[in-house]
C-alpha cells in the first residue's frame, strides 16, 4: 500500500473513533440513530496496539472485496501489458533497424515510438489512480464498522490507548511493541464474527493480511532514440 494510502487510513481511522467518542444520545436531526457501542471501562490503563492496514486486510470481508477487485482489475492490467508490448517492440526496432532508415522514417519512428510512451505512462497513472481509490473505497467501508468494535474492545480489556503499528516507525509512532499487547487478531476476530462472510477458500488464497496488487505495468522508462542529426 503506499504512504498516501496509509495516511489514509490512519486519517479515517483518527476520524472514526474521534466521532464514537462523541457521539451521545442527542443526535442531530438525520443523522443515524443507531447508538455506538458502550464502552463499558472507559478508565482502563493498559496500553494496546494493532495493525489497522493487516486486520483490514485480514478481514473474510476484505480477503473477499480485495480479491474481488484484483480480478476486476484484470483486463486493465491486460491492456496495459499489450500497450508496453508495442511500445518495447517499437523501440526495438528502432535500435535494430535505425541505422538502416532514412531521417524521415527514422523521425516518423522515433516520433511514434515517444507518442506511444506517453499515452502508456497516462495510461499506467490513471490505472493506479483508480485501483488506489477503489482499495480506498473498500478500506474506508470496513474500517467504519471495525471502529466501534475496537472501541467496545477497549472498554471491555481494560485498555486505555491503542496505538496504531501500519507505519513502522520512525515514521510511525510505536518504536517497538511485543506481540503480548498486539490486538490485531482479536479485532479480526470479532470483525469476522459480526460480519458473518466466511473464510475464503483455501486454495490458491494468498494469506490473511496479504495487501492487494494494485494495477499497472510499469512503463519502460528508456526514451527513444532522437533522430539522426
Amino acid at each position: 500500500m503506499t504512504k498516501f494510502a496509509r495516511i489514509f487510513l490512519a486519517t479515517a481511522f483518527s476520524f472514526s473513533l474521534l466521532a464514537l467518542a462523541q457521539t451521545t444520545p442527542a443526535a442531530a436531526a438525520g443523522a443515524d440513530p443507531t447508538p455506538a457501542p458502550a464502552v463499558t471501562n472507559a478508565t482502563g490503563t493498559k496500553l494496546g496496539t494493532i495493525n489497522i492496514e493487516q486486520a483490514i486486510f485480514a478481514t473474510n470481508e476484505g480477503q473477499r472485496d480485495f480479491e474481488a477487485l484484483r480480478k476486476k482489475l484484470e483486463p486493465k492490467d491486460q491492456e496495459l501489458k499489450g500497450m508496453s508490448d508495442e511500445v518495447d517492440s517499437l523501440k526495438k526496432q528502432l535500435s535494430t533497424q535505425g541505422d538502416k532508415l532514412n531521417d524521415e522514417a527514422r523521425a516518423t519512428l522515433v516520433k511514434q515510438v515517444e507518442q506511444k510512451q506517453k499515452s502508456l505512462e497516462r495510461a499506467v497513472q490513471d490505472a493506479r489512480d483508480d485501483a488506489q481509490n477503489q482499495q480506498n473505497d473498500i478500506a474506508q467501508k470496513i474500517l467504519q464498522k471495525m471502529a466501534p468494535l475496537l472501541v467496545k474492545y477497549a472498554g471491555d480489556n481494560g485498555f486505555g490507548v491503542i496505538m496504531d503499528t501500519s507505519n513502522p516507525w520512525p515514521n510511525g509512532p510505536v518504536l517497538w511493541a511485543g506481540p503480548a499487547v498486539d490486538i490485531t487478531k482479536a479485532i479480526v476476530d470479532a470483525y469476522n464474527a459480526q460480519s458473518g462472510v466466511p473464510a475464503p477458500a483455501t486454495s490458491g488464497a494468498k494469506p490473511a493480511g496479504t495487501k492487494p496488487a494494485t494495477t499497472g505495468t510499469r512503463p519502460a522508462t528508456k526514451p527513444a532514440e532522437p533522430p539522426k542529426q
